[in-house]
C-alpha cells in the first residue's frame, strides 16, 4: 500500500516570490492558494486588503464559504498567489507566472480532467498521467504529424520527446537516452513501448530483416516473463530495463540491445493477496490443453502453489491463452526455434511442479520426500534428472571443512526455503538466457553509428513494509535524481550564459550525502556485504552495526523509536523505514551447489546451458571491444563457488552487482543526452480520468518535477524573445515609444512598467523575468484592454443612443404635427355637429313630449273609466258577498253553538253520574261495613228521624221545583218545536243547497279532474309536439348534416380525385425523380466505387513503381558489386527492350496487380523453364524471321527487275510474256511458301503446347506468353504479306483493263500516254459514278432516318396514349379500391400489381422475340452479303485473261498510298531511334521547350513517328519506339524526379501522347471532335489499346510523383503560413510558452507566410499552364494541393493547444478566404478544391462560435458536419483563451456535444490522412492542332528525321 499523505508538505525551498509580498499590501479579491487536508490546496479570494502585521486573512472559498485564515506566527508566510486564468492549462508548467506546487498541481488537474490531456511539459521533463483508458493518440497518423516537428511546436506527447531525441542524435552526432520513471501502474512500460514504436516507424530498418518489428516483438516476450499483476497495476514491470536501439549512418534501425536490472525473483515463490506470479505461468496453464503441451502435465493455475497464493489467477479483460499465442509468435519472430520454445516451457512447467513438492518431517532437524512423489517425479522427468538424486539433495546439504566434507540433513523449513531458492535461481537463469537470445536476435552485423537508449525503471517506492527490493529501487532513484538535478542545473546555466545575463548559483537539493550513506565505505551496502561474509551474521547484528556506525552521525539516518530491527533513510522524496529482516538472505541469494550440479548433469540439453555462466568470470567493470557499455544483468548467486578467481567473482552479492550495474548505467546516461518522462498515477483505483490530488502531489515531489520548477523559479523562469514581447505588450506602449529597434523599445517600456530592475534581465535574444512578473504584465495588459474596451463601448453606446434619440425625436415631432392637425380638424367638426344636433334635439324633444303627453292623457282617461267601473263593481260584489256571508255565518254559528252546548251538557251529566255512582259505591261499601256493627247502627240511627224529616221536606221542595221545571219545559218544547220546524226547513234548504253544492263540487271535481286530465293530455301533447319538433329539428339537422356531409364527401371525393390525379402525376413525377435520384445515387455510388477501385489501382501502381525503383537500385548495386558479369546471362539491348516491352507492357488492367510480383521475382518465375526447349523454339522463330526477310528481299528484287524490264520492252517484246509468266510462277511460289511457313508455325505451336512441361506451357507462364506472342506476330506478318499480294493482283487487273484498248499500238511511249489518259478518264468516270452512288446512298439513308424518326414519333404517341389509358384505368381501380374494405383493398392492390407485372413480362417477352428475329434476320443478311462479296472477288479473279496478265509490267505498281496520305508523319531510321529518344526525352530541358515551343511538342513528334511506323506496318518499330519512350520517361523522372517543372512537363506530354493515341485510334468514340483531315490521319494497322493502358499507368505514376513533389515543397510552408503567421496583425497576442519555445508567429526573415504559399501556388499553376497540361488535370492537381493544405493545417491545429483560440480562428478564416480568392482569380472554383478545405473552415468556425447553451450545442452539431466527433471534442478540449475576455469551454457543454453526436457514424480517427491522394482521371481532350502543320525546330537536334 502507498504511504498515506495528509496535507501538503512544507515548501521551505520555494522562493518567496511565489507568495504575497509581506511588504506590500495584497489587493482586494486577490486569489490565493491555502493548504487543505483533503484537496491538498484550495483556492480562495481575499475579502479584505492585507496590511503588514495582520495575523488573520479574511478569505472567500470557491464553495461559497468564508474563512479566517491564520498566518503562521513564526514564518509569517502568506498564501501562494494564483496565476491568471489565461495562463491555466498551459502546455509547459514553466510558462506559469507563479511557479509553486499548487499552481503545478492545478495546471495538471485542469489539463487532465477538463481537457483530457495526459501529457504536460515541465521544462525538460514530460509529465505523463496514466488515463487508465485507451486513447486514439498513438496511431501512425499521429506519428507522422510529430515527425520532423520542433518539440515546442506541437502539444506535449511522448512522440515529441522521441522525435527530439531522434533529431538531436542526427544533428549533434551524440547518443541519446529517454529515462522513463514512475510508480508501479503509472504507465512507464507503455510510454517506453510507444517511444520504441515511434523510432521503428519514422526510421525504418536498414536491412530486409525487419529489425524494427523484432524490437517491438521483444516487448510481449519481456512482459510475459518479467511483468506481473500487483495491487497497483495489472501489468507491472518487476524488473528494470535499458534498451539501446542502434542506428547506422543513415539513422535507420539496425539492431538493439537490452540490459535488465534487479528482477524480483521472490515473486516466483510468493505473491501477496490480490497479486499474481509472472504472466508466463498463467499463460502456460491457460494453454495446457494444447497437444504440444500435454507432456508438461499442467492444469489450472489454482492447482499450483506458486500461482495460487494471491487468490487472483485471472485479470479482467485479459485472455492468457491469446497472450500465450502472441508470446510464441514473438519468439518465432526473434529466431527462437520451436525446440527452444518447448525447452523454455518445460523449465517453467518444472518450476510450477517443483513448487508443489511437499516435505515430511522426520524430526526437528531432518525431513524427507515421500517415495514416488508425483510433483517431484514430474519435475525430474521434465528436467531430465534422476529422482533419487534430486530428492536426496533437496533434503540434505554438503558441508566442507578444511579437512573433510560431510552431508548434513536439513529441517523441513530449511528444505522448503532451499526448494524456493532453487526455483528462483532457475527462473533467474532462464530470464537471463531469454534476454541473451533476444539480444542475439536484435544484434546486427552492421557497425553501429549511434544509439538511443530507453530506460524503463522503477520509480521511488514506499510501502508499509519496505525490504531489500525497495532499498535497491530507491537507491537507483537517488542516483537518477542526482543525474537529473545536475542536468537541469547545467541546462539553466547554459541558457543564462548563452544569453549573457548575470548568473547566480542556485542552492538546489543535492542528494550526494544520501548516496554516500548507501554506497560509500562503511556505508549501508558495505556493511551489508561484510555481514554476509560473517559465519554467524544475522539481520539483527547488521542492524546494530548500522546504528553504531551512522546513528547520530548522519542526519539522513534515523532509528525508529519502537523497533530495533529497522532503520529510516531520508531520501530526496520522503523518509522511508526499512525492515532489516531478510536483507542478508536476499543479498546472499543462497542456493545449494549440489542441487545446481544435479541440474547441470541433466539429459535435457537446454538446462545445462542456463548454468554455463557459473563457470565464467564476467567483470561488470570491463568494456567490450565495440566501445559500448556491456550488458549487465542481475544474476543469482549459489552459496558455493569454484576455487580460484571464478569462485571469487561468483561470491559477489546482489547489492554489489546492483551497485556495479547502476554505476555502468550512470556512465552510459552521462555519456548521452538525457530526455525525461515522468509517469504519474492519478489514483489507486484505476478509474479513468480521476485525479487524486494527494497521490499526485506525492509523486510530483518524488519524481523531481517540483525540483525542476524550483530551479527554474529561483532564477528567471519566464522568457520572451524581443519580438514576442513587443507583439504581446504592444498595447502598453505609446506611439512615441515604438522604435525601429525592437530591443531598445522593449527596454524602454520595461523600465517604465517595472521599477525594480532585479525583476528582469535583458539577454541577447530574450528578456528574462522573475516569477510573477508575467502575471503583473498580463494584469496591466488586461487593464489596458479593459479600459480601451470600456472607452470604445462608451463611445459606441453614446453614439448609438444619440443617433437613436435624434431619430426618435424627429419621428415624435412628425407624429405630433400630424396628430395635432388631425385633432384640430376633428374638434371643428365636433363643434359643427354639436350645434346641429342641439337644434335637431330641441324640435325632436318638443314633438316627442307633445305626442307622449297626448297618448298619456288618452290612456289615462280610458284607464280611469275602466278602473272606476271595475272598482264600483268590485265594491258592489264585495258588499253583496259580505251580506250573504253574515247570514250564513249567523245560522252556522247558532247551530254550532247549540251543538256544542248539547254535547257539553251531555258530557257533564255523564261525568256527574259516573262520579256520583263511584261515590255512592264507596258510601255503600262503608255502610255495609258499618251496618254489621251494632255500634255503627246505633250511631246511624241517632238523628235518623231528623234526617228523614229533612229529606222528606227536601223531597217535597224538589217536587215543587219539578213541576215548575215541567211547565217551563213544556213552553220550551213549544218554542223548540217551532224553531225546530223552522230550522228543519232551513236545514232542508241547506241540505238541498249542500246537495247542490255537493253536486256542484262533484261537477267541479270532475271538471277539475277533466281539466287536470286535459292539462295532462295537453302537457303530453306539448311534450309529444316538442319531441316531434325536436325530432323534426334533429331530422332536419341530420338531413342538412347529411346533405352537407354528402356535399363535403362529394367535395372531398372531387378533391381526392383531383389529389389522386395530382398524386398520380406526382407519383409519376416522383417515380421519375426517384428513378433519376436513384440513378444519380447509383451513379455516385458507382463513381465512388470507381474512385475506390481507381485509388486502389493507383496505389498498386505506386507500390509497383516503388518496387521497380527498388529493383533498379538493387540492380545498380549488384552491377557495382559484381565487376565481371557471368557469361551467357547478359542480353543485348535490343533483346532486352523487346522482351521488356512484351513482358511488362502487354498486360491489361486485370493483370496490373501481378506486375510487382513479376518484377520483383523474375528469377523465381523462370526457374521451372526448360532452357533447351526454349532455345530451340527461339532458334526456330529466328529462322522463320530470316525466311520472312529473305522472302521480302526476293520480292523487292523482283520488283526492281520489273522496273528494269521497262527499259528493255521495245527490244524484247517477245520475251515479256515469258517473264511475266515467270513472275506469276514466282509469286505463286511465294504464296505457297507463305502457306508452308504458316503450317509449320501452327505445327510448331501445337508441338510446343503438347511436349513442353506444364510450368512452361501454362497460360500464365512468361515463356509461354513470349513465344506465343512471337509466333502470333510472325503469323500476322504472313497474313499481311498475303494481303499485299492480293492488292498487287487487283491493281494489276485494273491496270490491264485500262490498257487493253491500246493493245494494237506498237509505240511504247504513245501507248503509255494513252493508257495514262484513259486511266484519268476512267478515274473521272468512276469518281462521277461514285459520287452518284454516294448521293443516292445518302438520300436513301436520309429517307430511312426520316421514316425511322416518324416511326419513333408514332411509337411515342402510341406509348403516350397507352400511358393515358393506363393512367385512367389506374384511377378507376384506385377509386374502386377506395370503396372496398381495407382487407379487400390490399388483396385487390396485390392482384392488380400481379396483373400489371404479368402484362409487362409478356410485353418484354414479345420485345425479346422481336429482337431475336431481327438478329437472325441480320445474320442471314450478313451471310448473304459475305457470300456475294466472295463471288464478286472470284469473278474479278476469273475475269483476268492471260493477255491482260502479259501486259502487267507496262505500268509499274507501287503499294504505298497516295502522297496526301503521308502528311503528318515523321520518318526516321531504325538505328536513329536511340538518338531520337536521347534528344527528345533524356536531354531535353523542359523550361526552354515550355517557353519557346508549342505545348506538348515532344508528344506530337513521338506520335508522328509512331504513325509512320504504323503506316509501314512495322510492328517491331512501333513496339521498340513505344518501349524506349516509356523507359526513357521513367529514367528522366528517376533522375530529376524532385524537380516540379520536369515532372509537370512529362505529365503533360504523357497525357498528350495518350490523347493522340486515342484521337487517332480510329475508334468512333474518340473521333467525334476530329476534322475530316484528322480522321484521315488515324492509325490503320495497329491497335495500341494495350499501350494506351500502359501510358495511362505511367501518367498515374507521374501524377503521384508530382503530388509528392509539390507536397514536399508545400509542407514546410503550410503550418507557418496558415497557422503561425499573423496575417491580420494585432488580432492575436503571443502567450507565454515556457522552456519549450514554439516557432515564432512573427514573420521574420526566412519565415513562411500566407503570401509565400500563394506565390508557390501561382508558380505551380503557371508552370502547368505553360506546359499545356489539361485543364481538368490542373483542377485535380489544385484540389490535391488544397487538400494537403487543409489536412496539414487541421492536423496541426488538433495537436496544438496554443492555436485553438478565437483570434486564431479569425486568422484561419481570413487565410482560407485568401485561398478562395486565389481560386476565383484562376477560375478554379469548380475544381472541388474549396470543398477539401471545409473541415478546416468548420474548425475555425468552431473556435469562434458561442459555446455555452444547448442552442449553441445544436448549432455546432449541425454546422460541423465535415468534422468527426473526435475532432469536434478535441477542438473544444483544446480551446484556450488568449485574453481574459474569452471563456473556457465547460466540461458539461462538451458532454452535451458528445451526447448529441453519439449517433453520428463517423471515423474514430482524430487526424486527417495528409498522405491521401485522390484517384486521378485523364478525361479525353482531343487536340485541334493539325499534324501536318507542326514544324520541328532545329534546337531539338532532330535533323535526322524528315517530314513525310
Amino acid at each position: 500500500m502507498a504511504r498515506s499523505f495528509v496535507g501538503p508538505a512544507p515548501l521551505l525551498w520555494f522562493s518567496s516570490s511565489f507568495r504575497i509580498s509581506v511588504g506590500a499590501p495584497a489587493s482586494l479579491f486577490a486569489r490565493v492558494w491555502i493548504p487543505d487536508p483533503e484537496e491538498v490546496w484550495k483556492s480562495a479570494e481575499l475579502l479584505k486588503d492585507y496590511k503588514p502585521g495582520d495575523k488573520v486573512l479574511l478569505l472567500h472559498l470557491e464553495d461559497g464559504k468564508d474563512l479566517e485564515y491564520r498566518l503562521d506566527p513564526k514564518t509569517k508566510e502568506l498564501p501562494h498567489l494564483r496565476n491568471p486564468d489565461i495562463l491555466v492549462g498551459e502546455n509547459d508548467l514553466t510558462a506559469l507566472s507563479y511557479l509553486h506546487e499548487p499552481a503545478v498541481l492545478h495546471n495538471l488537474r485542469v489539463r487532465f480532467i477538463d481537457s483530457k490531456l495526459i501529457y504536460t511539459y515541465c521544462g525538460i521533463v514530460l509529465v505523463a498521467i496514466n488515463p487508465y483508458e485507451q486513447l486514439p493518440i498513438y496511431g501512425e497518423d499521429i506519428i507522422n504529424a510529430y515527425s520532423g516537428q520542433n518539440m515546442g511546436d506541437m502539444d506535449p506527447h511522448i512522440f515529441a520527446v522521441a522525435e527530439e531525441a531522434y533529431k538531436q542524435m542526427a544533428r549533434d552526432e551524440r547518443n541519446q537516452s529517454i529515462i522513463v520513471s514512475g510508480e508501479s501502474g503509472a504507465g512507464k512500460t507503455v510510454s517506453a513501448k510507444y517511444a520504441m514504436r515511434y523510432f521503428a516507424t519514422v526510421s525504418g530498418s536498414a536491412s530486409e530483416a525487419n529489425v524494427e518489428e523484432k524490437v517491438l516483438a521483444s516487448n510481449p516476450i519481456m512482459e510475459s516473463i518479467g511483468n506481473a499483476k500487483t495491487t497497483r497495476n495489472d501489468n507491472s514491470s518487476r524488473f528494470g530495463k535499458y534498451i539501446e536501439i542502434g542506428f547506422d549512418k543513415r539513422y535507420r534501425i539496425i539492431g538493439a540491445n537490452m540490459r535488465t536490472y534487479l528482477l524480483e525473483k521472490s515473486r516466483v515463490v510468493f505473491q501477496a493477496e490480490e497479486e499474481r506470479n509472472y504472466h508466463i505461468f498463467y499463460q502456460l496453464c491457460a494453454s495446457a490443453n494444447l497437444p504440444e503441451f500435454k507432456v508438461l502435465r499442467l492444469g489450472d493455475a489454482n492447482n499450483f502453489h506458486y500461482t495460487n497464493q494471491g487468490g487472483s489467477p485471472v485479470i479482467e479483460g485479459v485472455d492468457d491463452a491469446k497472450e500465450m499465442a502472441h508470446t510464441r509468435q514473438a519468439c518465432t519472430l526473434l529466431g527462437i526455434s520451436e525446440s527452444y520454445q518447448m525447452g523454455i516451457f518445460r523449465i517453467l512447467a518444472g518450476i510450477l511442479h517443483l513448487g508443489n513438492v511437499v516435505f515430511m518431517s522426520r524430526d526437528s532437524d531432518s525431513c524427507t520426500i515421500p517415495p514416488k512423489h508425483e510433483p517431484l517425479s514430474i519435475f525430474c522427468d521434465l528436467m531430465g534428472v534422476a529422482f533419487e538424486e534430486m530428492s536426496h539433495w533437496l533434503c540434505h546439504r554438503k558441508l566442507a571443512t578444511a579437512t573433510e566434507t560431510y552431508i548434513k540433513p536439513i529441517s523441513k523449513l530449511q528444505a522448503t526455503n532451499a526448494r524456493d531458492a532453487l526455483a528462483k535461481h532457475i527462473y533467474a537463469k532462464l530470464f537471463n538466457w531469454i534476454v541473451d537470445h533476444v539480444n542475439q536476435a536484435l544484434h546486427s552485423a552492421v557497425k553501429q553509428h549511434s544509439f538511443i537508449g530507453v530506460l524503463d525503471i522503477y520509480g521511488f517506492e514506499t510501502f508499509e513494509i519496505n525490504s531489500f527490493e525497495q532499498f535497491c529501487i530507491n537507491y537507483a532513484n537517488e542516483k537518477l535524481q542526482q543525474q537529473f538535478n545536475m542536468h537541469v542545473f547545467k541546462l539553466e546555466q547554459e541558457e543564462y550564459m548563452k544569453e549573457q545575463i548575470p548568473w547566480t548559483l542556485i542552492d538546489f537539493y543535492d542528494n550526494q550525502p544520501c548516496i554516500n550513506l548507501i554506497e560509500s565505505k562503511l556505508g549501508i551496502l558495505d556493511l551489508l556485504d561484510e555481514e554476509c561474509k560473517m559465519p554467524k551474521g544475522t539481520d539483527d547484528t547488521w542492524a546494530q552495526k548500522l546504528y553504531n556506525t551512522h546513528l547520530n552521525k548522519c542526519a539522513l539516518f534515523e532509528k525508529p523509536r519502537l523497533s530495533n530491527k529497522a532503520f529510516i533513510i531520508q531520501h530526496f522524496a520522503d523518509k522511508v523505514e526499512y525492515q532489516c529482516e531478510g536483507f542478508l538472505e536476499k543479498n546472499k541469494d543462497t542456493v545449494f551447489e549440489e542441487q545446481i550440479k544435479v541440474l547441470k548433469s541433466s539429459k535435457f540439453k537446454m538446462l545445462p546451458e542456463l548454468f554455463q555462466d557459473d563457470e565464467k568470470a564476467i567483470s561488470p567493470t570491463s568494456a567490450t571491444s565495440s566501445g559500448r557499455t556491456p550488458l549487465t544483468r542481475t544474476p543469482s548467486k549459489p552459496t558455493k563457488g569454484r576455487p580460484g578467481q571464478t569462485a571469487k567473482e561468483h561470491k559477489k552479492t546482489v547489492g554489489h552487482q546492483f551497485r556495479n550495474s547502476l554505476h555502468l548505467l550512470m556512465e552510459t546516461l552521462n555519456a548521452t543526452t538525457p530526455h525525461y518522462v515522468r509517469c504519474i498515477k492519478p489514483n489507486d483505483f484505476k478509474f479513468p480520468f480521476t485525479f487524486d490530488e494527494k497521490r499526485a502531489v506525492q509523486q510530483l515531489r518524488a519524481c523531481g518535477v517540483l525540483e525542476t520548477i524550483r530551479i527554474s523559479a529561483a532564477g528567471f523562469p519566464s522568457r520572451w524573445t524581443y519580438q514576442e514581447f513587443f507583439s504581446r505588450y504592444r498595447v502598453l506602449m505609446k506611439q512615441k515609444d515604438v522604435l525601429s529597434d525592437r530591443k531598445q523599445t522593449c527596454k524602454n517600456v520595461l523600465e517604465k512598467l517595472i521599477v525594480d530592475k532585479d525583476k528582469y534581465q535583458f539577454g541577447k535574444t530574450k528578456i528574462f523575468f522573475r516569477a510573477g512578473q508575467v502575471a503583473y504584465l498580463e494584469k496591466l495588459r488586461a487593464d489596458k484592454l479593459r479600459a480601451a474596451c470600456i472607452r470604445i463601448q462608451k463611445t459606441i453606446r453614446g453614439w448609438l443612443l444619440r443617433k437613436k434619440y435624434l431619430r426618435m425625436r424627429k419621428a415624435a415631432i412628425t407624429v405630433q404635427r400630424y396628430v395635432r392637425g388631425h385633432q384640430a380638424r376633428c374638434y371643428a367638426k365636433f363643434l359643427r355637429r354639436t350645434k346641429a344636433a342641439t337644434i335637431i334635439q330641441k324640435y325632436w324633444r318638443m314633438y316627442v313630449a307633445r305626442r307622449r303627453y297626448k297618448i298619456m292623457r288618452t290612456a289615462t282617461i280610458v284607464l280611469q273609466s275602466y278602473l272606476r267601473g271595475y272598482l264600483a263593481r268590485n265594491r258592489y260584489h264585495k258588499i253583496l258577498r259580505e251580506h250573504k256571508a253574515v247570514i250564513i255565518q249567523k245560522w252556522v254559528r247558532g247551530w254550532l253553538a247549540r251543538t256544542y252546548y248539547r254535547r257539553s251538557i251531555h258530557a257533564i251529566i255523564y261525568l256527574q253520574c259516573c262520579f256520583r255512582r263511584m261515590m255512592a259505591k264507596r258510601e255503600l261499601k262503608k255502610l255495609k261495613i258499618e251496618a254489621r256493627s251494632v255500634e255503627r247502627y246505633k250511631k246511624l240511627h241517632i238523628g235518623m228521624e231528623n234526617k228523614i224529616m229533612q229529606l222528606q221536606r227536601k223531597v217535597d221542595e224538589q217536587n215543587k221545583d219539578y213541576k215548575c221545571l215541567m211547565e217551563k219545559l213544556t213552553n220550551l218544547e213549544g218554542t223548540y218545536n217551532s224553531e225546530t220546524e223552522k230550522l228543519r226547513s232551513d236545514l232542508e234548504r241547506l241540505q238541498l243547497s249542500e246537495e247542490e253544492a255537493k253536486i256542484a263540487t262533484g261537477r267541479v271535481l270532475s271538471l277539475q279532474e277533466e281539466i287536470a286530465k286535459l292539462r295532462k293530455d295537453l302537457e303530453q301533447t306539448r311534450s309529444e309536439k316538442k319531441s316531434i319538433e325536436e325530432h323534426a329539428d334533429r331530422y332536419k339537422q341530420e338531413t342538412e348534416q347529411l346533405v352537407s356531409n354528402l356535399k363535403e364527401e362529394n367535395t372531398l371525393l372531387k378533391q381526392e380525385k383531383e389529389a389522386l390525379n395530382h398524386r398520380i402525376v406526382e407519383q409519376a413525377k416522383e417515380m421519375t425523380e426517384t428513378m433519376e435520384k436513384k440513378l444519380v445515387e447509383e451513379t455516385k455510388q458507382l463513381e465512388l466505387d470507381l474512385n475506390d477501385e481507381r485509388l486502389r489501382y493507383q496505389n498498386l501502381l505506386n507500390e509497383f513503381s516503388r518496387l521497380e525503383e527498388r529493383y533498379d537500385d538493387l540492380k545498380e548495386e549488384m552491377t557495382l558489386m559484381v565487376n565481371v558479369p557471368k557469361p551467357g546471362h547478359k542480353r543485348t539491348d535490343s533483346t532486352h527492350s523487346s522482351n521488356e516491352s512484351e513482358y511488362t507492357f502487354s498486360s491489361e488492367i486485370a493483370e496490373t496487380e501481378d506486375i510487382p510480383s513479376r518484377t520483383e521475382e523474375p528469377s523465381e518465375k523462370k526457374v521451372p523453364l526448360d532452357m533447351s526447349l526454349f532455345l530451340k523454339l527461339q532458334k526456330r522463330v529466328t529462322e522463320l524471321e530470316q525466311e520472312k526477310q529473305v522472302m521480302q528481299d526476293e520480292l523487292d528484287r523482283k520488283e526492281e527487275q520489273v522496273l528494269r524490264s521497262k527499259a528493255k520492252e521495245e527490244e524484247r517484246p517477245q520475251i515479256r510474256g515469258a517473264e511475266l509468266e515467270y513472275e506469276s510462277l514466282k509469286r505463286q511460289e511465294l504464296e505457297s511458301e507463305n502457306k508452308k511457313l504458316k503450317n509449320e508455325l501452327n505445327e510448331l505451336r501445337k508441338a510446343l503446347s503438347e511436349k513442353s512441361s506444364p510450368e512452361v506451357t501454362a497460360p500464365g507462364a512468361p515463356a509461354y506468353r513470349v513465344l506465343m506472342e512471337q509466333l502470333t506476330s510472325v503469323s500476322e506478318e504472313l497474313d499481311v504479306r498475303k494481303e499485299e499480294v492480293l492488292i498487287l493482283r487487283s491493281q494489276l487487273v485494273s491496270q490491264k483493263e485500262a490498257i487493253q484498248p491500246k493493245n494494237t499500238m506498237t509505240d511504247s511511249t504513245i501507248l503509255l500516254e494513252d493508257v495514262q489518259k484513259m486511266k484519268d478518264k476512267g478515274e473521272i468516270a468512276q469518281a462521277y459514278i461514285g459520287l452518284k452512288e454516294t448521293n443516292r446512298l445518302l438520300e436513301s439513308q436520309l429517307q430511312s432516318q426520316k421514316r425511322s424518326h416518324e416511326n419513333e414519333a408514332e411509337a411515342l404517341r402510341g406509348e403516350i396514349q397507352s400511358l393515358k389509358e393506363e393512367n385512367n384505368r389506374q384511377q378507376q381501380l384506385l377509386a374502386q379500391n377506395l370503396q372496398l374494405p381495407p382487407e379487400a383493398r390490399i388483396e385487390a392492390s396485390l392482384q392488380h400489381e400481379i396483373t400489371r407485372l404479368t402484362n409487362e413480362n409478356l410485353d418484354l417477352m414479345e420485345q425479346l422475340e422481336k429482337q431475336d428475329k431481327t438478329v437472325r434476320k441480320l445474320k442471314k443478311q450478313l451471310k448473304v452479303f459475305a457470300k456475294k462479296i466472295g463471288e464478286l472477288e472470284v469473278g474479278q479473279m476469273e475475269n483476268v485473261s492471260p493477255g491482260q496478265i502479259i501486259d502487267e509490267p507496262i505500268r509499274p505498281v507501287n503499294i504505298p498510298r497516295k502522297e496526301k496520305d503521308f502528311q503528318g508523319m515523321l520518318e526516321y531510321k531504325k538505328e536513329d531511334e536511340q538518338k531520337l529518344v536521347k534528344n527528345l526525352i533524356l536531354e531535353l530541358k523542359p523550361r526552354g521547350v515550355a517557353v519557346n515551343l508549342i505545348p506538348g511538342l515532344p508528344a506530337y513528334i513521338l506520335f508522328m513517328c509512331v504513325r509512320h511506323a504504323d503506316y509501314l506496318n512495322d510492328d517491331q518499330k512501333v513496339r521498340s519506339l513505344l518501349t524506349s519512350t516509356i523507359n526513357s520517361i521513367k529514367k528522366v523522372l528517376k533522375k530529376r524526379g524532385d524537380d516540379f517543372e520536369t515532372v509537370s512537363f512529362w505529365l503533360s506530354n504523357t497525357c498528350r501522347f495518350l490523347h493522340c493515341l486515342k484521337q487517332y485510334s480510329g475508334e468512333e468514340g474518340f473521333m467525334k471532335h476530329n476534322t475530316s483531315r484528322q480522321n484521315e490521319h488515324c492509325l490503320t494497322n495497329f491497335d495500341l489499346a494495350e499501350y494506351r493502358q500502359v501510358l495511362s499507368d505511367l501518367a498515374i505514376q507521374i501524377y503521384q510523383q508530382l503530388v509528392r513533389v509539390l507536397e514536399n515543397i508545400l509542407q514546410p510552408m503550410i503550418v507557418s503560413g496558415m497557422l503561425e503567421h499573423e496575417t491580420i496583425q494585432g488580432v492575436s497576442g503571443v502567450k507565454p510558452t515556457g522552456l519549450r519555445k514554439r516557432t515564432s508567429s512573427i514573420a521574420d526573415e526566412g519565415t513562411y507566410t500566407l503570401d509565400s504559399i500563394l506565390r508557390q501556388l501561382n508558380s505551380f499553376h503557371s508552370v502547368m499552364c505553360q506546359h499545356g497540361m489539361d485543364p481538368e488535370l490542373i483542377k485535380q492537381v489544385v484540389k490535391q494541393m488544397f487538400y494537403i493544405v487543409g489536412a496539414v493545417t487541421l492536423n496541426n491545429l488538433l495537436l496544438r493547444k496554443d492555436m485553438c483560440s478565437w483570434s486564431k480562428g479569425m486568422q484561419i478564416r481570413y487565410n482560407v478566404s485568401q485561398l478562395e480568392e486565389w481560386l476565383r482569380d484562376k477560375n478554379l472554383m469548380n475544381s472541388g478544391a474549396k470543398e477539401t478545405l471545409e473541415p478546416l473552415i468548420q474548425a475555425a468556425q468552431l473556435l469562434q462560435v458561442k459555446k455555452k447553451t444547448d442552442d449553441d450545442a445544436e448549432a455546432i452539431c449541425s454546422m460541423c458536419n465535415a468534422l468527426t466527433t473526435a475532432q469536434i471534442v478535441k477542438v473544444l478540449n483544446l480551446y484556450t483563451p488568449v485574453n481574459e475576455f474569452e471563456e473556457r469551454v465547460s466540461v458539461s457543454f462538451i458532454r452535451t456535444i458528445q451526447m448529441r453526436l453519439r449517433d453520428r457514424k463517423d471515423s474514430p480517427q482524430l487526424l486527417m490522412d495528409a498522405k491521401h491522394i485522390f484517384p486521378v482521371t485523364f478525361p479525353f481532350n482531343p487536340s485541334s492542332l493539325a499534324l501536318e502543320t507542326i514544324q520541328i525546330p532545329a534546337s531539338l537536334g532532330l535533323g535526322f528525321i524528315s517530314r513525310v
